[in-house]
């Protein structure tokens, strides 16, 4: 199955990305601001002129859902691609480094109780590097590990000694 981003939606055009994309970039804009403070006072300031009736009220409220309703999904949109573009960059950054682990490339489609293991994991190495009191430099999961199994087997080695690790 594939990644909703990367299937077709129908009724998807490129003039409807445009479109939404515009909008998002407008709406975040001073000028959208300004209109959206000046309708609300020109809306305020008829209030006598209607008698504050229940009509003038409705014209507020209703306009101010529609906008909300609208913002909602422009926004949504925003951040999906806003997310997806920042996953593509950090994929890219594991992929081009010679140490990290590939098996975090896509992280983000993984299940939560994969996204917990690996979490608690990367916790269980930081406790590590906390009580070895070296943050070392460390790349992979299996790295971690056998560089913390090396440490313990030489600090056991040396006990009593001023021992150093050997530089890596």
């Amino acid at each position: 199955m594939q990644p909703l981003s990367s299937v077709a939606l129908a009724g998807t055009t490129p003039f409807f990305a445009r479109f939404a994309a515009r909008v998002t970039t407008w709406s975040g804009s001073t000028a959208a601001f300004c209109l959206a403070l000046s309708t609300i006072l020109a809306w305020a300031v008829t209030g006598p002129l209607f008698h504050y009736s229940e009509t003038w009220q409705l014209v507020i409220n209703t306009g101010t859902t529609i906008v909300t309703f609208l913002m909602v999904f422009l926004i949504q949109r925003a951040q999906n691609k806003d997310s997806l573009v920042l996953h593509l960059k950090l994929n890219e950054l594991l992929a081009s480094h010679k140490g990290a682990s590939n098996r975090l490339i896509n992280a983000q489609d993984f299940s939560e109780e994969e996204i917990h293991m690996l979490h608690n994991y990367f916790c269980l190495l930081a406790e590590k590097a906390r009580r070895d009191h070296n943050l070392g430099r460390t790349h992979s999961i299996e790295e971690a590990e056998e560089n913390h199994l090396k440490k313990r087997r030489h600090r056991r080695h040396h006990r009593g000694g001023q021992a150093t690790l050997p530089a890596e």
